[in-house]
């Protein structure tokens, strides 16, 4: 396949219609490149997983306007000033593994252009430098995100350790605090969720659901 180069996002979006499905694909810089090419590790669906019903069973309580979804297509667009030091000018379509977003039951959607929530479950080559100035993309991504102005969280989620980072917006900015305990509270109140950091990683190996004597 010969790979385009330097796209718009609106040639990217017509790229990424003409791939097949199971190809992840997000726009770095106006290049096109295909994300984690091996499948990814059975924990990090599982992870992505549990946050997805995690999340969805508190929306439904607290705010049914809202679901979570993974990987959707974002739309969003940044000022200049959240590029500052990443090298490049906005040509990007980042793909959250799991995101907040507007419950819109519409046949056919598949992109976004807001998002209230957005997270990461750390990929083998999230945290290669891709980006010029050795910015790894996991970095670009969560700045860009915290950059969107409906954003109110961000979660990077590591997958080989108990790790979490959560960015929440306050009325002074962004507030980060990292959780590496399974009985710390991830408590996000603007999304009804609050449990323990262990239960992200329920069934994964760092967490193995208890076999029946």
């Amino acid at each position: 396949m010969t790979m385009p180069s330097r796209l718009s996002p609106a040639a990217f979006r017509a790229f990424q219609d003409g791939r097949p499905d199971e190809e992840r694909w997000e726009l770095i810089d106006g290049t096109p490149v295909m994300m984690t090419p091996p499948p990814p590790l059975i924990d990090h669906n599982r992870i992505a997983s549990n946050l997805e019903r995690l999340l969805n069973d508190a929306l439904a309580l607290c705010d049914p306007d809202r679901e979570a979804v993974q990987r959707p297509g974002l739309e969003i667009e940044v000022g200049p000033a959240a590029l500052e030091g990443l090298g490049f000018a906005g040509a990007y379509r980042p793909e959250p593994d799991v995101a907040v977003i507007d419950y819109e039951p519409v046949a056919g959607r598949r992109f976004v252009d807001r998002a209230h929530l957005l997270a990461e479950v750390v990929s083998g080559t999230d945290d290669d430098p891709i980006l010029p100035g050795g910015v790894s993309w996991i970095d670009a991504k969560t700045r860009l995100y915290r950059a969107h102005q409906a954003c109110r969280a961000v979660l990077v989620i590591e997958q080989r350790r108990i790790a979490v980072v959560v960015w929440e917006r306050g009325p002074d900015g962004w507030d980060e605090r990292r959780l590496t305990d399974p009985d710390d509270a991830l408590d996000l109140p603007g999304f009804g969720l609050r449990c323990p950091v262990g239960a992200l990683y329920a069934g994964t190996h760092l967490r193995p659901r208890r076999r029946p004597a």
